[in-house]
Parts: structure tokens; C-alpha cells; sequence
């Protein structure tokens, strides 16, 4: 069986989906490992790096779709924007594809892929379970997505992050709040302390308190009750409008004497609730940094423009949307040994099985036998179908 590795196209895209290292694995498994020409050269692993390890390099991206079995992207089509609108058609009967595809926000591309009887998995829809924690991509480019924030904060904030006794004076410590206690402000928070912040977080469940008070930050605590606050897998779910507005209004007086703002807060397969407002922004001391990690759902930051910088009554919102990319090298490691583990995971005696019993086989698998199989995707089309 053959793996085809494409080079990623959508703009900015500086990661793939296989490094070197992990090749020779594959090749254990009795699989051959087809690479397009520079496919990993942005994020530093080179064309003849690949074939010391065993992979075959070729020029065209026609060829890898046409001769592999099982495609392994980053970004495949609903996840590529208009640049993997092209890779619809180069999509083989019964191939199998794998990488980061948006069902739930692009579920009619789920079906285009699904019509040209392609088996798709999906990275995002790996559950959150105790074995499959290796094949978590989510939590992996969460981390580099909570470190990364930081560094832009530090270098956009017009003082310095650590407390320091100088022949000149005090320098007081930087106040960083991170919104969001996920994988991702997690990350953040643990890098802001490494800076030399004095860093508070808050996050909508109350599970994850110690967790923050671990890292050394401070848990902010706003007396605000909900039903439920995280779905089985540990998500945080969507709240109703009247809990967002009482949430702002107590969040008002901490983003007021923040430095940074640092917001995670994303609800997979709908929009990022809004939890900074305009006028929370204009509270803020000149100077101060937002950095919205929710500005490819809309922003956390009612003021977020996604991939803008944002100057507005003198603070500075930044909406990058893909901060993995801006590490390729360690964000490819990351991400290949996840989408690996899944490859492998799936295979038995040499080819692709399709176990529903399985849990992670279930929870990924969006299309197969020319049909959209995954039910989240499906009552998605069905609504837009009923809805016209």
C-alpha cells in the first residue's frame, strides 16, 4: 500500500504531514511512503532527506494522488479554502484521505469528498479518550498555539514581561489575563510565567482551577451558574446569550487592569462567543495587546480582524488564525507523529480496515462507500437542506 504525502497549498501553510523520521515506521508496516517534491522544504526537512529515509520524491502532485492508497495532508479539501478545491478533483476512487478537513463548519465539502467515493478521517474529530491521546493533532497545535500567543504579546506590548530591580528603579511585572483554560491557555499560561508575568485565567469550567493554580497563575473566579459547562469529551459547550452578557460584566474589571489579554475560547463546529467587547477595549490602558487565538471563528474580541493587527483607542488586537504554521518544524513533528499513529491505528495486515466498533475509527471517519457516515455532518446537511 502506498501513502502519498502532498505539499500543502492554502497561503501560509508552512507544515506537512509526514517528516522523515517517521517514514522508516511506515516502511515497517509494509508501506511505501510517496512524497511531492519540496513538500516539507518550508518547514525544514528537505527532498533528500526523505529519500534517506526510504520515501520516493516526485515532481508532480498529480502523481502522488494518482498512485497512492492513502493521502496524508494537514489541510484537505473544507480545510484548504479555494486551494483545496483543486485537490477535489485529483481525489481517487476508494482512497483513503486523512488530515484536518472542517466537517462541521464545511459539511458540504465533506459530501463533494464523500461523492468521489473517497474514505475521509478527520484530525479535529480524534475523541478525547485515554488511547488515542497520541493521535490528539487538536491539543498538539493547541500547545504551539498558547506558546506562540505569548511570544507575539511580549513582542507587541511596549514593556517588558518579568519584574526586574534595576540601578534605575522597580520594573513592575506584566498582567497577563488568559481567557480559556484549554490545551491552548494552558500552553499560554505556562509560557507567560516562564516570561515573568503575573498571569490570572478564567475559564467557564471550574474543573480546571487547580490546573491553572498549578502553573502558578491565579484562577478567577466570577460567581456565574450553568447547567453544564463541558461535554463529554471535555469540551466546553456553548452557553445562551444571557450568560455571555452577565460573563462580560464581570470579566470588565480584570480586563481593565490586564496588560495582555490572551483568548481561547472556541465551541467546535460554531462560532467563538464574543467575551471582550469594544467597550471592555476601551477600558484597557494604551499600550495593552489582545491576542485573539479565536479569530478564524469570528474572535473572542468583538474587535478581532482575523489575520489583522487591530489598533483601536490605543491597544493593539492581533487575530492570527494559523500560528502553528509560524513553527513548521515542530509543528510538523507534532503533527506527523498524531496523524501516523491514526494511520497505523486503522491499518490491518497491510490495508485500511474499517472497524465501527472501534471508538476513534467511529468518531473520525466523516465519508465511505460514497457517503457522508459521520451523524454530526449528516444532521448538518440535512438542516441546510431543510432550511432552503
Amino acid at each position: 500500500m502506498i501513502v502519498g504525502v502532498p505539499k500543502e497549498t492554502f497561503p501560509g501553510e508552512r507544515r506537512v504531514a509526514l517528516v522523515p523520521t517517521l517514514v522508516p515506521l511506515l516502511s515497517k508496516a509494509s508501506l511505501d511512503v510517496l512524497v511531492e517534491s519540496s513538500a516539507g522544504t518550508a518547514a525544514g526537512f528537505p527532498d533528500s532527506v526523505y529519500a534517506d529515509k526510504g520515501a520516493r520524491v516526485v515532481e508532480t502532485r498529480g502523481q502522488v494522488f494518482s498512485d497512492a492508497d492513502v493521502v496524508l495532508q494537514v489541510r484537505t479539501p473544507g480545510a484548504a479554502g479555494e486551494s483545496g478545491c483543486n485537490d477535489l478533483a485529483l481525489l481517487q476512487q476508494s482512497q483513503t484521505l486523512i488530515g484536518f478537513s472542517e466537517p462541521l463548519a464545511e459539511p458540504a465539502t465533506a459530501r463533494a469528498v464523500a461523492k468521489r467515493g473517497v474514505t475521509a478521517f478527520s484530525m479535529e474529530l480524534i475523541p478525547r479518550i485515554t488511547r488515542a491521546q497520541s493521535m490528539d493533532a487538536l491539543s498538539s497545535m493547541a500547545t504551539i498555539a498558547g506558546y506562540k500567543a505569548v511570544l507575539l504579546a511580549a513582542e507587541t506590548l511596549p514593556r517588558m514581561f518579568p519584574m526586574m530591580m534595576t540601578a534605575a528603579g522597580t520594573i513592575t511585572p506584566a498582567r497577563v489575563f488568559v481567557v480559556g483554560a484549554g490545551v491552548a491557555g494552558l500552553q499560554a499560561i505556562a509560557s507567560a510565567r516562564r516570561l515573568g508575568a503575573r498571569v490570572e485565567a478564567y475559564d467557564v469550567r471550574p474543573a480546571v482551577k487547580e490546573q491553572v493554580e498549578s502553573l502558578g497563575a491565579k484562577f478567577v473566579e466570577l460567581p456565574l451558574e450553568t447547567s453544564v459547562s463541558e461535554d463529554a469529551e471535555g469540551y466546553a459547550v456553548a452557553q445562551d446569550e444571557s450568560f455571555y452578557r452577565r460573563q462580560r460584566e464581570m470579566m470588565a474589571r480584570v480586563v481593565a487592569g490586564s496588560d495582555v489579554i490572551i483568548t481561547t475560547a472556541l465551541i467546535p463546529g460554531r462560532p467563538a462567543p464574543v467575551l471582550v467587547t469594544a467597550e471592555m477595549v476601551a477600558g484597557m490602558e494604551p499600550g495593552a495587546v489582545v491576542v485573539d487565538l479565536a479569530a478564524e471563528r469570528g474572535g473572542n474580541c468583538e474587535l478581532t480582524q482575523a489575520d489583522k493587527t487591530i489598533v483601536q483607542q490605543g491597544v493593539t488586537i492581533l487575530g492570527p488564525t494559523n500560528l502553528p504554521a509560524t513553527v513548521p518544524y515542530h509543528a510538523s513533528q507534532m503533527y506527523a507523529k498524531n496523524i501516523t499513529t491514526l494511520l497505523l491505528h486503522l491499518i490491518t495486515d497491510g490495508m485500511v480496515a474499517i472497524d465501527l466498533d472501534d471508538e476513534i475509527t467511529r468518531g473520525t471517519l466523516i465519508s465511505h462507500d460514497g457517503n457522508v457516515v459521520h451523524p454530526r455532518v449528516q444532521e448538518l446537511l440535512q438542516a441546510a437542506e431543510s432550511s432552503r
